[in-house]
C-alpha cells in the first residue's frame, strides 16, 4: 500500500528505519526471544517510543494517525513487534486510564511501561466463551477483600503472567451483564493455579486458570462493583482495534507473492501467474488495501481522543478473515511441503522444502483460532448489526 507523505513524515519514517538498524541488523535480526523483547523495548524506551498509543497525559509521545501507520508498517516489515509489553501495555493501560483510581495508576501504569510485570487477561470461561455475559466466576466480598472462586479457560501466557484481569460474577441479580465486576488478581496469591493447554501448532500458549479462595483487595478493583461489563466492553474494543492484523497482512502479502513466483504452475510458469491463483490472491489485496483505509479512519479517531467504538468490530472480523486467506494461501503454495508440519504427520529434523514453509504452515495453524480469540466472528456480527446497522 502507498500512501502519500509529507516531509515531516518521511523524517519520521527515517527516524523509525534508523532506530530499528541500530538495534537489530539482517545478519543478526530480532528473534522473539526474552533478550531481544528487553533489548527492542530499551531502544524503544529511549526515545519514549515503548507507549506510543499512551495518551500524552500518561507520557505518550502524541503522534498522528500516519506516524502510527508509518510505525506499525516498518517494524513489522523489519519482524519486530510494534510494542513490548502484552496485554498489560495494549489493553489494561487503556482501562487504567479510563477508569483506574490514581492510586491504581500509580501503582501499576510505571511497571506496565518498564515491562516489569506481565499481565494476562480471564475473560473466558468453560462456560461462557462467545457469550461471556454468562460467566460464573465468583467474588464474594468479604471485608476489605473479595475470595474468588471459579475458573478461566484460553488463558494466553498465563504461565508467564505475573498479574491477571479478571471479569468476576459479584451478583445474580438483574441481567447477565449486570453484576460483574473487574478485579485485578495476583498469579502468586495462594489458590492460583495454571494449567497447560497445548495448542495445535505445538506450543504451549493457552492455559486453564482455576481459582479456590484467592483474595484480592478491595483496592484492586477496577471500577465500581458490578461495572465489570462496562469496563470490559472499553477494554475489548482495544483489543479488536489490534486485532485488524493489516500490517502482518501486507507483509505476509509480498513474501506470499515471492513464494507463489517461486512454485511451478499447474499449467506452465509460476503458480503467480496461474489465472485461478493470481484472481483470488487479487481479490484478497484489494479487500486489504480497503481495510488498511478503514484502519487509519480509526487511527485518526483515536489520536483524537476518540474510542475506537463499534468499528473494531468490523477490523477484526474483516483483519481475521485476510490473515487467514493469507496463510491458506502459504499452505497451496506449499502443496505436498506443508504436510510435515502437521504434528500428527511430523517429519524427519532436517530441512524440507522452501525455507518459508515451515514458519508458514506453522502461522496458518495458529492462525486458525483467530476467527474466536477476542470475541468469535459471529459475535462481531451481532455487534455490527445491532450498533452500526441498528437490526
Amino acid at each position: 500500500m502507498q500512501l502519500g507523505l509529507s516531509a515531516a513524515d518521511l523524517d519520521f519514517q527515517a527516524e523509525v528505519r534508523d532506530l530499528i538498524g541500530r538495534a537489530f541488523s539482517s545478519d543478526a535480526p530480532y528473534d522473539g526471544s526474552r533478550e531481544h523483547d528487553r533489548r527492542w523495548h530499551a531502544a524503544m524506551a529511549e526515545r519514549g517510543w515503548e507507549i506510543s498509543k499512551w495518551p500524552t497525559a500518561f507520557g505518550g509521545p502524541g503522534w498522528s494517525a500516519t506516524q502510527h501507520f508509518i510505525w506499525e508498517r516498518e517494524t513489522t516489515a523489519a519482524g519486530l513487534p510494534a510494542q513490548v509489553g502484552g496485554m498489560g501495555l495494549g489493553m489494561l493501560a487503556p482501562i487504567l486510564f479510563a477508569y483506574g483510581t490514581p492510586e491504581q495508576q500509580a501503582r501499576f501504569l510505571p511497571d506496565i511501561r518498564a515491562n516489569r510485570v506481565h499481565w494476562c487477561q480471564g475473560y473466558s470461561e468453560p462456560e461462557a466463551g462467545s457469550d461471556l455475559a454468562a460467566l460464573r466466576t465468583r467474588a464474594t466480598l468479604e471485608g476489605d477483600h473479595y475470595v474468588v472462586e471459579g475458573e478461566k479457560i484460553w488463558t494466553s501466557g498465563a504461565h508467564l503472567a505475573d498479574w491477571i484481569f479478571c471479569l468476576t460474577r459479584t451478583s445474580q441479580e438483574g441481567k447477565k451483564q449486570e453484576g460483574i465486576t473487574f478485579l485485578l488478581i495476583d498469579m502468586r496469591a495462594p489458590g492460583v493455579s495454571v494449567h497447560p493447554i497445548i495448542s495445535i501448532d505445538g506450543r504451549h500458549m493457552f492455559n486453564r486458570v482455576t481459582f479456590e479462595g484467592v483474595r484480592t483487595s478491595v483496592a484492586n478493583r477496577v471500577g465500581r462493583e458490578g461495572e465489570g461489563w462496562t469496563v470490559a466492553k472499553g477494554l475489548l474494543t482495544h483489543e479488536r482495534t489490534g486485532q485488524a492484523y493489516v500490517s502482518l497482512s501486507l507483509s505476509l502479502l509480498a513474501r506470499l507473492r515471492d513464494a507463489a513466483a517461486s512454485v511451478p504452475g499447474a499449467h506452465g510458469g509460476s503458480l503467480l501467474e496461474d489465472p485461478g491463483f493470481s484472481s483470488r490472491l487479487s481479490l484478497a489485496a484489494i479487500e486489504l488495501e480497503a481495510l488498511a483505509m478503514t484502519e487509519l479512519r480509526t487511527l485518526s479517531e483515536v489520536a483524537m481522543g476518540e474510542a475506537p467504538g463499534t468499528q473494531s468490530s468490523m477490523l477484526k472480523l474483516k483483519g481475521t478473515d485476510i490473515v487467514q486467506r493469507m496463510t491458506e494461501f502459504f499452505v497451496e503454495c506449499a502443496g505436498p511441503y506443508a504436510a510435515p508440519w502437521f504434528p500428527e504427520v511430523a517429519g524427519p529434523p532436517e530441512q524440507i522444502g522452501p525455507d518459508w514453509a515451515q514458519p508458514e504452515v506453522v502461522r496458518y495453524l495458529e492462525g486458525r483460532a483467530a476467527s474466536i480469540a477476542g470475541g468469535s466472528d459471529e459475535i462481531q456480527r451481532n455487534i455490527i448489526a445491532k450498533h452500526v446497522l441498528r437490526l
